[in-house]
């Protein structure tokens, strides 16, 4: 790499690096601790000679511990670094659970059918590594009876205590009286441990197909050009067969 182009290179290096690590002509020392690319010790140098060793591999050179005395650098790829960067970052939030919070609201007088049919839906949704918020609605004077929602919310941690833990025990705001379950550690964890094997074999596995950029599949043929007939035994390589000539169907005169 000639030096002009490098000099252009650590000028937009300079322009697109982050506050936290300066690269190139952003480092402020007049000495480094330099490491190599290969992760070799090179020694404390003047910024001069070790932009000048970066320059020499065609890389870029990094400041990875600015507080140090003085600071160490790093000769690297940069942009390659920063994309390596992303792209486990992107992994890692593949990886992490999302925990959702699901109200579920359930009256004094609430059927039977439709308890068990809630209660069957939380379970789920906490199996799955989420948070259940059960809400017991008042309305007119049933408000007076607020032992009624209490025991439903009893009953609701004990249908679930083998899933759910109380998060927040029941409390009262205006006419609703609420509590929040939460999963068991056990249950959470299985929970992550899905979504880190759903993120991984999504990783690995590919489109069932899938072809590299402009490959086409074997046999395919370009499309709007119909397949040509092998030539007849005798014919010669180019030569165009002749057009068969529609078969006269009128009727022979007697």
């Amino acid at each position: 790499m000639s030096k002009e182009l490098h000099i252009i290179r650590e000028q937009r290096s300079s322009r697109g690096g982050s506050r936290d690590q300066r690269t190139n002509r952003r480092i402020r020392a007049r000495e480094v601790r330099v490491v190599g690319s290969d992760g070799g010790q090179l020694g404390v140098m003047p910024l001069e000679a070790a932009l000048d060793l970066a320059r020499t591999e065609g890389l870029d050179l990094v400041e990875i511990s600015p507080m140090a005395s003085p600071p160490v650098c790093k000769i690297m790829d940069y942009g390659k670094f920063k994309y390596e960067e992303k792209k486990k970052a992107a992994e890692a939030k593949r990886a992490q659970v999302t925990v959702l919070l699901k109200e579920v609201k359930l009256r004094p007088k609430t059927e039977e059918h439709d308890y068990e049919f809630k209660v069957r839906n939380m379970r789920r949704f906490i199996e799955d590594g989420n948070k259940a918020k059960v809400v017991i609605q008042f309305r007119g004077r049933e408000i007076t009876h607020k032992e009624q929602g209490t025991a439903i919310l009893d009953d609701v941690a004990k249908d679930l205590k083998e899933v759910a833990i109380v998060e927040q025990p029941p409390r009262m705001e205006g006419r609703l009286m609420f509590m929040i379950l939460a999963p068991t550690p056990k249950v959470a964890q299985k929970a992550r441990e899905l979504v880190r094997q759903a993120a991984v074999a999504a990783k690995r596995e590919k489109p069932a197909g899938e072809k590299a950029a402009g490959e086409k599949p074997a046999g395919e043929k370009p499309a709007g050009k119909p397949a040509v007939a092998a030539a007849p035994a005798g014919e010669t390589q180019g030569e165009q067969p002749q057009e068969a000539k529609p078969a006269d169907t009128q009727p022979a005169t007697p």
